[in-house]
């Protein structure tokens, strides 16, 4: 399964026409400590960079874009009543939620882990 990622610190993985969605390694080490996590309701249509959810930490408050567009089908509960996930799983069980791509081609436009890797070493 391939990983792509997007500038704003977001991963996503396709399985079937369905995107998994969480944000990288890098971004939750950026944020600290994750204390709170608000996802959207399933059914809700997203665009791709438009805002998703919002991860907030002990240093910030930040918004969690869309890497691509797509009806939400799944969101992780876990990460409700355990935040702190983020931190010790950010690209596993840490997803934030499940997107029904509305627009596969949109893929094209995220790196792959090399490019990624290169972004954040600035």
């Amino acid at each position: 399964m391939t990983v792509k990622f997007s500038k704003d610190h977001e991963w996503v993985k396709v399985d079937n026409g369905i995107a998994t969605i969480g944000i990288t390694n890098h971004a939750q080490e950026q944020l600290g400590d994750v204390v709170f996590v608000e996802l959207p309701a399933v059914g809700k249509t997203v665009t791709q960079h438009g805002q998703a959810a919002v991860v907030e930490s002990v240093k910030a408050a930040s918004e969690v874009y869309a890497p691509v567009s797509g009806e939400v089908v799944e969101v992780n509960k876990d990460l409700e009543g355990d935040p702190a996930l983020v931190n010790r799983a950010a690209e596993g069980e840490a997803w934030f939620m499940k997107v029904k791509l509305s627009n596969p081609g949109e893929l094209d436009g995220l790196m792959d882990k090399a490019a990624y890797d290169k972004l954040i070493a600035g």
